[in-house]
């Protein structure tokens, strides 16, 4: 598979789960990526699964800082050169339980890191060359941000908002540079566990395709959106949920 020969891909909180399977996938077609995450021993162990440094660097820091995403950048264009792909996956979700009691400094910074986040990484990533390279952008929403999720609301109102972003995006960066989004139902990672650990039989029941998701059923999704075949698709948000949505639940 070469779709990505010779794009410059850049994937955020990547260092396992998504983030890593989508930074497989890219390398796995021929791009070279930068992957970000706060651990700096677990990104170093990545970019060696990835293949090395001739086509996966590593970057430490946190997705709200400013310095962190410009340091990146910096990097990428000094290892690999102009940025032609982004893929905001860097979440957290540091609250569980209803709105009535949420704690509005965890809300807050969800909104700092998933939402303003997110706006900020495009931002750098322009002035990477993105609209330069006929660029692709894409945002790792949820099914949450669709419906409504009891006990990760205010997570879900900030993938809300990056649904919305991702089509605010898709006309003011258009025709150069192409932005979508993906909304996951749970995905077997460490950062959902809390959502089927120790009833995962009960969670599946509502899937239509018996089992829940993996990181690689998002990574092929978000490679294909990012690929000449889908030239000419923008401002969409493609649900990846086994079909759970249609059974009018989201967990």
């Amino acid at each position: 598979m070469s779709k990505l020969s010779g794009a410059v891909a850049i994937v955020t909180g990547a260092s396992r789960g998504i983030g890593f399977a989508i930074a497989q996938r890219f390398v796995a077609e021929g791009a070279k990526v930068c992957i970000t995450g706060r651990n700096a021993e677990a990104l170093d162990t990545a970019v060696k699964d990835l293949g090395g440094p001739e086509v996966a660097i590593g970057v430490p820091g946190k997705g709200d800082d400013a310095d962190h995403r410009a340091a990146v950048i910096d990097t990428v264009l000094g290892a690999f050169g102009p940025v032609s792909i982004l893929v905001n996956n860097v979440g957290i979700n540091p609250a569980y339980g209803p709105l009535g009691s949420l704690d509005l400094g965890a809300a807050r910074k969800m909104i700092d890191v998933n939402v303003l986040g997110t706006l900020g990484w495009v931002q750098e990533a322009l002035r990477g060359g993105l609209a330069d390279t006929g660029g692709s952008i894409v945002n790792i929403s949820s099914v949450s941000g669709l419906r409504p999720a009891p006990g990760i609301a205010f997570y879900g109102v900030t993938k809300a908002a990056l649904i919305h972003l991702t089509e605010e995006l898709a006309v003011e960066l258009a025709p150069t540079v192409r932005v979508n989004a993906v909304a996951p139902a749970v995905v077997k990672t460490r950062f959902a566990t809390a959502l089927y650990e120790g009833r995962e039989a009960e969670v599946i029941a509502g899937y239509p395709l018996g089992r829940l998701g993996v990181p690689e059923d998002v990574a092929g999704t978000v490679a294909f959106l990012c690929s000449p075949d889908a030239a000419w698709i923008t401002g969409q948000t493609v649900v990846i949920d086994g079909g759970v949505t249609l059974t009018g639940t989201v967990q």
